[in-house]
């Protein structure tokens, strides 16, 4: 279900995130470890301030790549994505290079114990080299995680054995539940639409039906729609918190008023 990627892509943010706050808060350990072993001579201080300013502002641009990444999700060619990747790349360098030279700076005015001071063009060159690599790790990240989201099945399988009957008239349809894609209102009747195209009617009501139907994967969209969420298969918004549920080869509304329905349908697709 393409069009809907909120949860996938909540996946890909919080998990990307947690690791790239783990692994640069070990990098950053690693330095100070380092910086003890060559300079012992500076302090404990010194250098956790140095790391800690590094681990603080890599974080605080995560959304540089977490963006460009969400941009090069839209149908593009390679091209076009490059012209996405690179100046962002550029730009999470220049925020953390920049940041943490600014921070560090900010603690040795307020007499803070950091004192070795390089310019911002001698840190930037060495740190770039790493940025972009970072970025393309953080890139791969998201990607491999939301592939892997994508890759678990979305809405539970229909169970063919279960099935439903549609009194049409003094007509008796016995249907597979998977196989009924909506019940929509009809005045007094409801109207079945079912995958084969046949719509029968039913004298019932559509809220009746509902208590029968739901705990069998039925949600109420509308106040004249129940939608099969098995058969589910894209949500598109419709404006002013609308949406438009489309259910195999049919599409049915979505009011706001029913905000469990939509909630249901967005984590099935997570």
């Amino acid at each position: 279900m393409d069009s809907v990627t909120n949860g996938g892509r909540n996946r890909a943010f919080l998990y990307g995130f947690a690791v790239a706050a783990i692994a640069s808060g070990i990098s950053a350990a690693h330095g100070v470890i380092a910086w003890l072993h060559y300079s012992p001579e500076s302090g404990l201080a010194a250098p956790i301030v140095a790391e800690a300013t590094s681990w603080f502002t890599f974080v605080l641009f995560f959304w540089v790549p977490w963006t460009a990444w969400q941009w090069t999700l839209r149908p593009a060619g390679p091209r076009w994505k490059l012209l996405i990747h690179i100046p962002a790349a550029l730009g999470f360098a220049l925020g953390h290079v920049g940041g943490f030279v600014l921070l560090r700076r900010l603690a040795a005015w307020m007499g803070g114990p950091v004192t070795y001071d390089p310019s911002f063009a001698t840190q930037f060159l060495y740190e770039a080299k790493l940025d972009g690599l970072s970025y393309l790790l953080l890139i791969a990240s998201f990607t491999l995680i939301h592939r892997l989201g994508r890759g678990q099945a979305p809405i539970a399988a229909p169970d063919p054995r279960v099935t439903f009957d549609i009194r049409d008239g003094a007509k008796l349809i016995r249907v597979r539940i998977d196989d009924i894609l909506a019940v929509s209102s009809a005045g007094n009747y409801v109207e079945f639409t079912l995958g084969d195209g046949r719509r029968p009617l039913m004298r019932a009501s559509l809220s009746a039906l509902e208590s029968e139907l739901a705990p069998l994967g039925f949600l109420r969209t509308h106040r004249s729609w129940l939608v099969n969420s098995k058969r589910v298969t894209a949500l598109k918004p419709a404006g002013s918190g609308d949406y438009v549920v489309e259910v195999a080869t049919i599409s049915a509304p979505l009011s706001r008023r029913y905000s469990p329905a939509l909630a249901k349908l967005r984590g099935a697709s997570a």
